[in-house]
């Protein structure tokens, strides 16, 4: 088959890897790819927020298969296009994107069908959303309803700082994404990334993860995409991961279809759980970035199967096929982020290093220039491993951590410290 996969980042690198391993890919194209996916497939320069352009190279590739990684693509209805003109697709449709593209779509959608979730409002204008805040008091979370590239969430932790956020979400800071604002009781407990694969009818769980958001060590400092993860997550334990199938997972996709909006593609829920029982924060419709990393060094060749047969409305007639075995991933970035940070610094140290079924070093913001890969973005490599236990995959992917020479760039030194 000729597999295409939209996007760029740390997660294509991860399902590309993973799409290599299955026999039934005979040639993979990404657009736009980054320097490490350029040396196990084949990069496209291409707009892949434009139909008509995806369209295009699709049928001039004769692709098979389209997988689109991130949620921008999604939102602009690519796969709508795509399968419009006969192209089976990875991806939810536009009008089913809207569970990751509007936060208040998502709370609408969990009042429907009774999910668990923190109670909320919404508000077009900054001076009611001003009273409610200060009459609510804090912690408290505001959101901006739109597609922020994960910074539009400020969980705030006193009265100023979620006035703050309300003025700059209103005054422009994330552009059309800020037109409203949802605004959300702040739970307590632990967060956990729980993600399943819909063909629009069935449901079939592939895997639960744990991402550490802030910056510095100890969960410290601003919120990031994400500095490391590791899977399985322990706090999702299986009574707690039927919790979230019986009153979350089925009930929004049977809501969804109920709609006449089925949701076909991988759901990506994050939860609060506490005292045994989890509520939804927010849904995804894409895989998690670096959470993808761990779930396809745990999956393997396997994961286009599972992809596939999602796709094709079959996920009857296929199963996970769990090794029993613990991933982790290590995010390298530019220092400086996620604040300013320099691009163009040199990397090396990169060649030689172990590259099997059990430790790889992804490329997320990385090109190529003059034969040397530099840094390209604020998440730029994960240097990711799996092991028989959580410690071994973890002495796996620091060891790889520590081989590449980057004084441009940083990692934290305690990924996985909560489960350790």
């Amino acid at each position: 088959m000729n597999i295409l996969i939209l996007g760029g980042g740390g997660r294509e690198h991860a399902l590309a890897w993973a799409i290599r391993q299955n026999p039934k890919c005979d040639r993979l194209l990404v657009a736009p790819g980054n320097a490490g996916i350029a040396q196990i497939a084949e990069c496209a320069d291409l707009d892949i927020l434009s139909r008509s352009a995806v369209l295009e190279f699709a049928q001039e590739n004769a692709v098979d298969f389209v997988v689109i990684g991130p949620e921008a693509p999604l939102a602009a209805g690519v796969a709508d296009a795509l399968r419009a003109a006969g192209f089976t697709v990875f991806g939810p449709s536009e009008a089913a994107a809207k569970l990751e593209a509007s936060k208040a779509f998502t709370k609408e959608i969990c009042d429907a069908c009774g999910a668990p979730t923190a109670a909320w409002a919404r508000f077009d204008a900054e001076g009611p959303a001003l009273d409610y805040v200060r009459a609510k008091g804090a912690p408290i979370v505001v959101k901006a309803d739109g597609l922020a590239a994960g910074k539009g969430v400020i969980v705030a932790m006193d009265l100023p700082e979620a006035e703050n956020a309300i003025a700059r979400i209103f005054g422009g800071a994330f552009g059309e994404a800020g037109a409203e604002v949802v605004i959300e009781e702040f739970m307590t407990g632990e967060e956990a990334s729980f993600f399943v694969l819909s063909d629009g009818e069935r449901c079939l769980p592939i895997g639960t993860a744990q991402d550490h958001k802030r910056v510095g060590e100890g969960d410290t400092g601003p919120n990031t995409g994400g500095m490391g993860a590791y899977s399985p997550a322990p706090v999702l334990d299986e009574a707690v991961q039927a919790q979230v199938m019986d009153e979350i997972i089925r009930p929004t996709i049977a809501e969804m279809a109920r709609r006449g909006t089925p949701f076909q593609g991988v759901l990506f829920a994050g939860l609060m759980i506490e005292n045994g029982r989890a509520r939804l924060v927010e849904y995804n419709v894409r895989f998690g970035d670096p959470e993808c990393q761990v779930l396809m060094m745990r999956l393997g060749g396997q994961a286009f199967d599972l992809i596939q047969a999602c796709a094709e409305g079959r996920l009857d007639e296929v199963a996970v096929n769990w090794a029993g075995d613990h991933a982790m991933t290590v995010v390298l970035a530019a220092n400086g982020y996620p604040g300013d940070y320099e691009k163009g610094s040199r990397i090396e140290g990169l060649e030689g290093l172990a590259d099997d079924s059990f430790q790889t070093v992804f490329h997320a913001g990385t090109a190529e220039k003059n034969g040397q890969i530099i840094a390209a973005g604020g998440r730029v490599l994960a240097a990711t491993a799996r092991g028989e236990s959580l410690a071994d995959a973890r002495a796996r992917a620091y060891a790889l951590a520590e081989a590449i020479d980057w004084p441009g760039g940083f990692y934290r030194r305690d990924i996985g410290h909560r489960a350790l």
